[in-house]
């Protein structure tokens, strides 16, 4: 009976938490972007509000719209639906396509990852820009006060966002990924960055971080790095609990 009772709340609490967020799809020259999209609490369609974007790893992909908020989703409702009231999008990038362009060679257990052999964006990329600058032109939000963040391979498409639409985002939180870091300069000055990884990551090197974060420095970036001593490749796990990561990219506004 006890078991029963606690399976039960469990499932009411998921759903409640999920029932936050709203399906929704865009599509661009026939190429579809499934997204689940959270408003704040008492959300006044006359008022502008701040928007964050949350773009997920390689293991979310899909066309299911449910698979993106597999992590994170509860730092996104506990945070942005009342204490820093945001509209968050969170879309799905397609089973066989990448946020970033990005070369994985892998051999073993060891990988290594190129960027910048072209400037040319994935479709889901391009999709994603469009899906984005739609909302900026909605009329329902702050253009001042864009967010960006995401994990492992949204880590990465986070640091290609960045330099693609240099002059929209105030503040990004890219977790375990990388970029091109001949890119760097085009936003370094425009965007406050901060980077979190763990030292023991055996999937995306955290020399990718360590590099983007002193580059970044010399640039003369906002930027701040946060690197969690014997973590493996979840150190978004550790990102999701930092109290100060909210109020920090609130702070910055363009």
């Amino acid at each position: 009976m006890k078991r029963t009772l606690l399976i039960c709340c469990f499932l009411l609490c998921a759903i409640f938490s999920f029932g936050q967020f709203k399906n929704a799809s865009f599509m661009v020259n026939g190429f579809t972007l499934p997204y689940q999209v959270m408003f704040p609490d008492n959300y006044d369609s006359s008022r502008e509000y701040p928007l964050l974007v949350m773009l997920h790893g390689a293991g979310e992909r899909g066309d299911n719209n449910e698979a993106q908020l597999t992590h994170g989703k509860q730092f996104l409702i506990d945070n942005f639906l009342s204490d820093y009231p945001a509209i968050v999008i969170v879309p799905q990038c397609p089973a066989n396509n990448y946020w970033a362009n990005v070369v994985r060679h892998q051999i073993d257990n060891k990988m290594t990852l190129t960027f910048g052999l072209t400037d040319q964006p994935t479709q889901s990329m391009s999709t994603l820009m469009s899906l984005i600058q739609d909302w900026l032109s909605s009329g329902r939000v702050d253009i001042s006060r864009v967010y960006v963040g995401g994990l492992s391979m949204g880590g990465m498409g986070t640091f290609e966002l960045l330099w693609r639409m240099p002059q929209t985002f105030a503040a990004a939180f890219p977790i375990c990924g990388g970029g091109d870091v001949n890119k760097l300069s085009l936003y370094a000055k425009n965007t406050a960055v901060w980077i979190f990884h763990g030292d023991e990551d055996s999937v995306v090197p955290v020399q990718n971080s360590r590099e983007i974060y002193s580059r970044l420095k010399e640039l003369g970036s906002d930027v701040e790095y946060t690197e969690y001593k014997g973590v493996n490749h979840g150190s978004w796990i550790n990102a999701f609990q930092e109290k100060e990561l909210a109020p920090w990219l609130f702070k910055h506004k363009k």
